[in-house]
Parts: C-alpha cells; sequence; structure tokens
C-alpha cells in the first residue's frame, strides 16, 4: 500500500492509505485484527471516512475496514456510474490486496446494499454476515410508492445552482455530524470541505443515475446466501425530505420500508429487523453509533459461532 501522498490537484485523506487496483487508487483504512473483518460499503455520495467513528468501535473487537470505491472520495476517478458487479470485484481484489482474509461481515449503507448483494452473489463463500443499514434492495420498487420508485430517486437530484445554495448549510451538517461521534479535529474540517466540494457533490449524482438498473442487474442473480444477517431499518424522517414530501408518501415509504427488509432477514436462518425511530436515514450511524456496532457485534459473534 503507498502512503498518503498525491498530486497537488488531489484531496489528501486525513487518515489511511491506498492500494493500487488494475492501475488506480483506492484509498482504505484498517483498524483492529481478527476475524472475519467488518467491511463498510458506503452509500452514494457518502465516503468510507464517514463511518470512521463506528470503525474505531468495531475495531474493538475484529478488523473493521473503511474504503472509497473507484471514483468516490480519496480514490482515483472513473466513469460514473458502474454496475454493481465492477464495484464488487473491485471490493474483493481490495480485500485480497490487503490481506484480509475471507470470509467477510458486509456493512452496506444505502446504494451500498446493491454492491453488498452483488458481492454476495459473485462470492458467496465470501460473505460471513450482512449488516443492513438501512440500505438498498433490489425489490425496492416492489414495496415503495411510485413516488419513492428507483426511477424517481434518480430524478431528485439537485442541479449545480440548488447545490451552490446548499453549501454553507451542508458544511455546517458534516462538521456537526464528525462532531457527533468525536472525530480529531484535522479529520473534521478536512472531510467537512471536501463533502461540500463541486467535484464529491457531482460523484453522489452520478452515482444516483442508474439505481433502476442497478436493481435489474441484481433480480437476475440469486438472493443473498443464509448466513447471520441484522437489518436496521430507519423509519424517522429528515426534516428536508418532509418537507418535500407529503405525509401520506412518507407513511407510505416508512411502510414499505419496514416491509422491506422484513422480507429480507426473513429469506435466511438468522435473520433480525431492528426497528430505528429517533434518526434519519444519512445520520444513521452518527446519532446511533451505539445500535449499529451493537449489530455489528451481534452478527460477527452469530458468525464466529
Amino acid at each position: 500500500m503507498t502512503n498518503n501522498s498525491t498530486s497537488p490537484t488531489r484531496l489528501v485523506p486525513p487518515v489511511g492509505g491506498f492500494q493500487e487496483i488494475d492501475g488506480r487508487r483506492v484509498l482504505v483504512h484498517r483498524s483492529g485484527s481478527g476475524g472475519p473483518a467488518v467491511v463498510f460499503l458506503p452509500g452514494a455520495g457518502a465516503v468510507g471516512l464517514d463511518y470512521f467513528g463506528v470503525q474505531q468501535e468495531v475495531s474493538r473487537f475484529t478488523t473493521a475496514v473503511v474504503y472509497d470505491r473507484g471514483g468516490t472520495g480519496y480514490s482515483d476517478p472513473l466513469p460514473l456510474p458502474r454496475t454493481a458487479a465492477a464495484v464488487a470485484t473491485e471490493l474483493r481484489e481490495l480485500l485480497r490486496a490487503q490481506n484480509n482474509a475471507a470470509p467477510y461481515v458486509l456493512v452496506p449503507h444505502s446504494l451500498g446494499g446493491f454492491s453488498a448483494h452483488r458481492f454476495a452473489q459473485l462470492y458467496p463463500q465470501d460473505v460471513a454476515g450482512l449488516v443492513w443499514l438501512d440500505a438498498f434492495h433490489r425489490d425496492w420498487d416492489d414495496f415503495m410508492p411510485p413516488a419513492a420508485s428507483l426511477a424517481a430517486v434518480e430524478r431528485m437530484a439537485p442541479g449545480g445552482e440548488q447545490l451552490e445554495q446548499m453549501r454553507p448549510a451542508l458544511r455546517e451538517m458534516f462538521a456537526e455530524l464528525y462532531a457527533l461521534v468525536n472525530y480529531p479535529e484535522r479529520m473534521r474540517q478536512a472531510l467537512a470541505d471536501a463533502r461540500v466540494s463541486d467535484a464529491w457533490a457531482q460523484v453522489g449524482i452520478a452515482e444516483r443515475t442508474k439505481l433502476a438498473a442497478l436493481a435489474t442487474e441484481l433480480r437476475a442473480g440469486p438472493n443473498i446466501p443464509d448466513v447471520p444477517v441484522v437489518a436496521l431499518t430507519v423509519v424517522g424522517t429528515d426534516p428536508a425530505q418532509q418537507a418535500l414530501t407529503s405525509e401520506r408518501t412518507l407513511r407510505e415509504m416508512r411502510d414499505g420500508h419496514t416491509r422491506m427488509d422484513a422480507a429480507l432477514v426473513s429469506a435466511v436462518s438468522h435473520g433480525e429487523q431492528r426497528i430505528i425511530s429517533d434518526t434519519s436515514h444519512h445520520r444513521l450511524c452518527f446519532d446511533r453509533p451505539d445500535v449499529v456496532v451493537q449489530a455489528i457485534r451481534d452478527v460477527v459473534d452469530r458468525a464466529r459461532a
């Protein structure tokens, strides 16, 4: 793995280093020891270090890995969006290059659910368990109202002018989130600035442009393997979402999401759903790191058993 040095035009990660995969650099940061290793799969627009606070707690009882998939965050750029298979293959190569022994406990958040499911389809022997952090599911459209379909979500991305108007509020929000889980001061500022940069904002938009296609890709393959699964279903509502969505649609979304995750865990022998009502989708790992860490610990323990 190379060190953190980079060209003057590239952002320097506050922690972690780079692993070369297919001639390009992928950011990775590993903490802890032992197995099974826990691997965090970020949501769209998120980066691996958004899960740093939870990672540090998990590293107390096993190896914990965060990374930026190719084309996102501190990793080298790639054309986006990518197929779930491309992301899954890259992740497996990264974990092997870093000498992380399989099988792994995958912890996908939001868009990361598609990548985790594809990883499990391609490499079922490499999956020891799953912790579903309010993640996307291939059957999303079967449970959600039309106003919240994957195609509708694709169209919700803000434009350039709207992003510019949102930038000060977003910077303040990210600074507040990173303070909640005691990020070192040098990390808070660096991450908050990077998260509101034009480049990272455009990456988040690009990754949301083919959600329906990703679901179709996954439907061509099998269900998740029969491994321990805990799904954290967030039913709290983000104030911004509440302002833009009718109460009826929000209610249908909460109900659909709850039923969707219930179906996910019922498909395996050792599955459990936990409803989280006191936070919102993007704040889960910041407001409730305790429930996230406990879910991971439970799946790690079941995988070890």
